[in-house]
C-alpha cells in the first residue's frame, strides 16, 4: 500500500512526462503529414523522370529547338497560342526566313484563316542549308514558292501521336509522311522534329530543320 507521499511523487512525475509524450506524438503526426504531402516543384521533378513517350503525348511543346524560344511575350508558347499561325510564326525569330517567303507567296491570309491546320515550320538554318542559288530561284517564282511553301502545311491537326507513323495530304495537294517515337520523329525520313506540338489560334506547328521539297 502507498503512502500519501508516495502517491504525491507518482502524480508530480507522471505530470512531468505528460507533456513530453504529447510532444513526441505531435512531432510523429506533423512527419506523417509531411510524408503524405508532396513538395513544392514535385510534378516537375516527376516530369523529369517520366518516359520520353508519355513526355511525347502531352498537351506541350518537346524537341530540343524548344530551348530557343522566348520565355515570355508574343514569341513565347503562350503569346503565340493566342495568335493564327502566320501571326504566331512572325513572333519567332527562328522562323522569320519561312515568314519572309509566306509574305512573298501572298499566303498570310490564308494561314492566318484556315482552321484546324498543322504547319512543318523550317527554321532559318533549314533554308540556310539550300544553295543561295537554288533559294533565290524559288523566292523568285512565284508558283514554285507557293507549291512549297504549301506542301508544309496538312489541312488537320497533327498531334504527337500522329507523328508515329502518319501519312498526311498537304494543301499542295500531295503527301508527307511522318515516323518516329517519345520526343525524336521525323518528316518524309529526312527532316527532324526539332521543336513539335507548338500550339496556335488556329494550328499545330512543328519546327523542323530541313525545307521539304515536293515533287516536281
Amino acid at each position: 500500500m502507498q503512502t500519501p507521499g508516495r502517491r504525491i511523487a507518482v502524480a508530480v512525475a507522471a505530470a512531468a512526462l505528460l507533456p513530453l509524450a504529447l510532444t513526441a506524438c505531435s512531432d510523429s503526426d506533423a512527419k506523417g503529414k509531411a510524408s503524405d504531402s508532396k513538395p513544392v516543384g514535385a510534378s516537375e521533378e516527376a516530369d523529369k523522370t517520366r518516359p520520353v513517350d508519355e513526355m511525347a503525348s502531352m498537351d506541350r511543346p518537346f524537341g530540343p529547338g524548344c530551348a530557343s524560344v522566348p520565355r515570355d511575350g508574343a514569341g513565347s508558347f503562350d503569346g503565340m497560342a493566342k495568335d493564327p499561325a502566320a501571326t504566331a510564326a512572325s513572333n519567332n525569330p527562328d522562323l522569320s526566313t519561312l515568314v519572309a517567303a509566306v509574305k512573298k507567296a501572298g499566303l498570310v491570309d490564308t494561314l492566318n484563316s484556315a482552321k484546324d491546320i498543322t504547319v512543318f515550320a523550317p527554321t532559318n538554318d533549314a533554308f540556310a542549308k539550300i544553295p543561295k542559288a537554288d533559294l533565290d530561284k524559288v523566292l523568285a517564282d512565284k508558283a514554285q514558292l507557293t507549291k512549297t511553301l504549301t506542301y508544309h502545311v496538312v489541312g488537320q491537326r497533327v498531334d504527337p501521336a500522329d507523328l508515329v507513323k502518319g501519312s498526311f495530304e498537304t494543301l499542295e495537294q500531295s503527301k508527307l509522311t511522318t515516323s518516329g517515337s517519345g520526343t525524336s520523329y521525323k518528316v518524309n525520313g529526312s527532316a527532324n522534329v526539332v521543336c513539335g506540338n507548338v500550339k496556335t489560334a488556329n494550328a499545330n506547328i512543328h519546327i523542323i530543320d530541313t525545307v521539304l521539297m515536293p515533287k516536281s
